[in-house]
């Protein structure tokens, strides 16, 4: 087993290894795994897929909330997508990973609460393609690299969004970010608002932050993502370029 996932979880680890199939629930987020790979992560940091979707105009609310009635206590909202003709294959694959690793980044961040996992819990969504776990701990410390080496401080990760003294110099991406920035809502509401991934949001906020852009805080923060919603264990548009050509071309290589 690759050491990046014994690095983030040793769990994840050795329920890979076991080719367990269940739900790992951390204190950001929680991972399903079906035979050892991760086939979907969600967190109450980042977005949903469903919020990605139909933030784009992809695919109507309506659309969606129809996938879910009618699939969803069978497991199959996914595979409901495609043979309705709502999504094709290929971009629900995209959209769906995507999502996974945004999620899996919140779920697999240094905590020192407890780590559970319940065996033979599926998620409602059903498997598009499953990732190695491995894969999945590596690409979240990737990304957790990415964040130090544009600006040291996580405290803006989590903070209320405040403009700072340069704000007037930002871009018209980064204008959607401030247009939102109250005060009071942090980084990862922000995302929700606008239906864009999570992770993406962070990096941008911290080019902002090392700007001027927007105001670091001088103290931590409490992380104000809230309590994991209550669906994590039963039933019930402006995508990241670079990750999106990398997420095809592991596509077409496995075609």
């Amino acid at each position: 087993m690759s050491s990046a996932a014994t690095a983030v979880s040793p769990m994840l680890a050795r329920l890979a290894e076991e080719r367990a199939t269940g739900v790992l629930v951390r204190d950001h987020g929680a991972l399903y795994l079906a035979d050892g790979q991760v086939v979907h992560a969600e967190s109450p940091a980042a977005p949903g897929i469903d919020v990605l979707l139909t933030a784009s105009g992809r695919l109507p609310r309506a659309g969606w909330e129809e996938a879910v009635a009618r699939a969803g206590a069978r497991r199959e909202v996914a595979r409901f997508l495609v043979d309705s003709g709502r999504l094709a294959d290929g971009e629900l694959e995209i959209c769906h990973l995507a999502a996974l690793h945004d999620a899996a980044f919140f779920a697999l961040a240094p905590t020192s609460g407890p780590t559970r996992f319940r065996y033979g819990v599926a998620h409602w969504m059903g498997t598009v393609r499953p990732v190695p776990a491995a894969d999945v701990a590596r690409e979240a410390r990737r990304r957790r690299g990415l964040l130090e080496t544009v600006w040291p401080y996580p405290e803006v990760d989590t903070a209320p969004l405040v403009p700072g003294t340069a704000a007037a110099a930002a871009s018209r991406r980064q204008r959607d970010l401030l247009a939102l920035a109250d005060g009071v809502r942090t980084p990862s509401a922000i995302a929700r608002e606008l239906g864009r991934p999570a992770f993406n949001t962070l990096v941008e906020v911290r080019r902002m932050a090392a700007a001027g852009l927007v105001e670091t805080p001088s103290e931590p923060v409490a992380d104000t993502g809230g309590p994991l919603p209550g669906w994590v264990s039963q039933f019930p548009a402006d995508p990241d370029i670079a990750l999106l050509r990398r997420l095809r071309d592991a596509l077409e290589a496995s075609l």
